[in-house]
């Protein structure tokens, strides 16, 4: 995809999410993402916003979605990240789930995995909320990847091995 191309993609995506513009409210601007977690094998599907606002119910249940499953602790996430998700997920054309490999992290769990892999940042944007690894059931991982870095909305990590991407709302830098 040329850079041209790219730009257009990114402003006819990020428009409508009001990340540009001001979001203009209506019931065919919302927002739906769904989800199943590799590690609890829990699905979650929902829309969290409905093209005017955010909705908190649907918010916190992403919050507890993604909550450190090994701890239970509980992080709110980033709205700019499920953004991120939705924006992914339209350019690629998906109308799969996100497999999700890591939500929200507790320092406890990040000094943990940390002390087990040298890829574990020691000051990771998953203890902010701020960040995700995912993959989609239906799109190349390497897919993803390439519209992430296209959006230049943050951080985008490409883990070849285990076939993921890590997106987080921190500044744009890929690894």
């Amino acid at each position: 995809m040329d850079l041209g191309r790219r730009t257009l993609l990114k402003g006819l995506l990020l428009a409508p999410l009001g990340l540009t513009l001001p979001v203009t409210g209506s019931a065919g601007n919302e927002r739906r993402l769904a989800f199943y977690h590799t590690h609890t094998g829990e699905s979650l599907s929902l829309v969290y916003h409905d093209g005017q606002d955010y909705l908190s119910d649907s918010l916190e249940s992403i919050d507890n979605y993604l909550r450190d499953f090994r701890t239970g602790e509980i992080q709110s996430i980033d709205r700019k990240l499920l953004d991120q998700l939705f924006a992914v997920k339209q350019l690629t054309g998906s109308r799969g789930v996100f497999e999700v490999i890591s939500g929200y992290r507790s320092p406890k769990t990040n000094a943990a995995l940390r002390g087990k892999s040298g890829g574990v940042a020691k000051k990771s944007l998953h203890m902010q909320g701020r960040a995700i690894d995912v993959r989609l059931t239906d799109v190349p991982s390497t897919s993803i990847r390439k519209v992430a870095l296209a959006l230049q909305s943050g951080g985008v990590g490409y883990y070849h091995k285990s076939d993921f991407v890590h997106l987080d709302t921190g500044p744009f830098r890929t690894w």
